[in-house]
């Protein structure tokens, strides 16, 4: 596999790196359709986990089988494929090789009480994403949490040891808790702000969420408004966002969120495009609709990162 000059440039940006997780991102970056075009388009299905089994399969029952999400993924020609342990066990040996896998190495889940904080429990281990042949662990942080600065260390950690096994790292930065307003988990501002603090933390593939025009924190919001920065439209403000994460030297992508109509899921891929994102990292809104209606979704946001659409 021969790596393309986008891609070769992409990985010029990890100059601290190991061959082995430079390896990782970039099998990563040159598989399925979007291979070797800087793009990605990466499946999570780690939502049973968070929200539970029925709220996450029911609308599209096929989806409670694991290999379902294997099948969609590879089918799809998508870059990889992020799930927790289990997920990944249950289909690892029937689809070795088939696709870049992530491990989602700790997760939340809807039982716990309203006092008990924003943080998710690790669940995996870099040695587990070693012996499955994932190509990256992947690591929710919640930046706004009373809890961050324990997640802050924890993949901190991890990710030394990810990297000294030559394992690449994904980082979800998801802004919550109980420093910031609801709003404010998609403020503009702190989205920026989750991205900054992904790619100091060492992410070498950031996921954070499409952000509004609102800004939380006064202090960023007088900076804002006296550099006149443009956060008028979704792709100025992944823009930002890109700018944010060491001005496009990390690779960046784009939750898609819960399920919604399918011209919105498109008109956030052209923002992502329009942007300079690196892609979508997008889940419920394919595997809760049927595979073939999936399938179409799926090949549409491709072409839009391919700008046929």
């Amino acid at each position: 596999m021969k790596a393309t000059r986008i891609v070769q440039k992409i990985l010029a940006n990890y100059e601290g790196d190991t061959p082995g997780v430079k390896g990782q991102l970039c099998r990563m970056l040159m598989t399925g359709r979007l291979g070797g075009s800087g793009k990605m388009v990466i499946l999570p299905v780690d939502q049973g986990f968070e929200h539970g089994p029925a709220r996450s399969f029911a609308p599209n029952p096929a989806a409670y089988d694991p290999h379902y999400h294997y099948k969609l993924a590879i089918d799809a020609g998508l870059n990889a494929y992020a799930a927790p342990l289990g997920m990944l066990e249950a289909g690892a040996d029937t689809f070795a090789g088939q696709i870049p896998t992530i491990l989602k190495a700790n997760s939340a889940n809807s039982l716990m009480s309203e006092t008990a904080g924003k943080n998710q429990a690790v669940t995996a281990s870099v040695d587990d994403a070693l012996r499955l042949g994932c190509s990256a662990i992947g690591f929710t942080i919640y930046p706004g949490s009373d809890m961050a600065l324990d997640m802050f260390e924890e993949i901190s950690a991890m990710r030394e040891e990810a990297a000294a096994k030559g394992v690449a790292t994904v980082i979800w930065s998801y802004p919550r808790g109980e420093a910031i307003s609801k709003d404010g988990e998609t403020a503009i501002d702190i989205a920026a702000y989750a991205a900054q603090i992904a790619a100091l933390i060492g992410a070498h593939v950031i996921k954070i969420k499409l952000s509004t025009d609102h800004l939380e924190l006064k202090e960023a919001k007088k900076v804002y408004e006296a550099e006149g920065i443009d956060i008028s439209t979704q792709a100025k403000r992944v823009a930002h966002c890109m700018q944010a994460a060491f001005d496009g030297r990390r690779i960046v992508v784009f939750s898609g969120g819960a399920k919604k109509g399918e011209d919105s899921v498109y008109d956030d891929a052209r923002a992502i495009r329009d942007g300079g994102g690196n892609g979508s990292i997008i889940g419920r809104n394919t595997f809760q609709r049927p595979r073939e209606d999936a399938l179409k979704m799926l090949s549409q946001i491709i072409d839009i990162y391919k700008g046929r659409a």
